[in-house]
């Protein structure tokens, strides 16, 4: 065994917004911009991040003394949305839930100059793409991730990608392959539990060979979909990324500390 240190984690960043608006009804997207961004890892979108929220009336300065003395500011889980390594603009994509949590608030009211704590990012949760067809599944939660996915996919990709979203006019162009179908399930309330997925996904005629999918969203979607892929189609494990991103009456830190108690 190495005796030798690991390296630091670098401390997280101070953003700055570039732009913020409305993407559809309940989406807002933010481009982020400046110096911090310089060397911020390519090839991330898909990757998960931590941002750091200021409290509302924060000043900068006073803030970014907190993100190295603390006390440490509220924390949530997003996904890379995009990186332009020409402009080091950086874009995330929020669901808008009013001012009912604190990251979907300081979205809300984000405008050029607004600032937040940003760390990471992980790497894409897909990688590889070596499958004989692809199967990608994601409410508005995880939406990110799944368009970043299909995005990577190469142009010969065929599958399916089914999205449940809150009202119709919350559907994204989206660049994927030609191969890929798409479907756009509407669930006018996010937090009453939905079969919908399942039975769309249980319908398809299902393709012989190698499957790989990208899969989140809520986590009681989620259990049923693993299990129906596992135990019933035999997806093997290293093929599925496949992930509760949050859960039915739960808020964010509550929702982690229940999937490690469930190992």
């Amino acid at each position: 065994m190495s005796d030798t240190p690991k390296p630091a984690r670098p401390g997280p960043h101070l953003l700055t917004v570039q732009a913020a608006w409305r993407l559809t009804p309940n989406m807002i997207r933010v481009v982020f911009s400046g110096p911090e961004l310089r060397d911020f890892p390519t090839g991330s979108a898909g990757g998960n991040c931590k941002l750091l929220l200021p409290e509302p009336g924060e000043t900068r300065e006073g803030f970014a003394k907190r993100l190295t003395e603390g006390p440490a500011p509220v924390k949530r889980t997003y996904t890379v949305r995009a990186f332009d390594p020409i402009t080091h603009a950086l874009t995330i994509d929020f669901v808008a839930h009013g001012d009912s949590g604190p990251a979907s608030h300081w979205a809300n009211t984000a405008k050029p100059g607004a600032f937040l704590g940003f760390a990471g990012p992980s790497m894409p949760k897909v990688t590889h793409f070596e499958a004989d067809w692809y199967l990608v599944a994601a409410d508005l939660s995880a939406l990110p991730v799944a368009a970043a996915t299909l995005e990577a996919m190469p142009a010969t990709a065929k599958g399916v990608a089914i999205f449940e979203i809150t009202a119709p006019e919350d559907r994204q162009t989206l660049v994927m392959p030609e191969g890929i179908e798409v479907h756009w399930l509407i669930q006018p309330d996010p937090h009453q539990p939905s079969d919908a997925q399942e039975r769309l996904i249980r319908s398809i005629d299902w393709p012989e060979g190698r499957v790989q999918t990208c899969i989140a969203g809520e986590s009681g979607v989620i259990r049923t979909l693993r299990a129906f892929l596992s135990q019933e189609k035999d997806v093997a494990k290293a093929d599925m990324y496949i992930s509760g991103y949050w859960k039915i009456g739960l808020v964010e830190d509550e929702h982690q500390k229940a999937k490690r108690a469930e190992g």
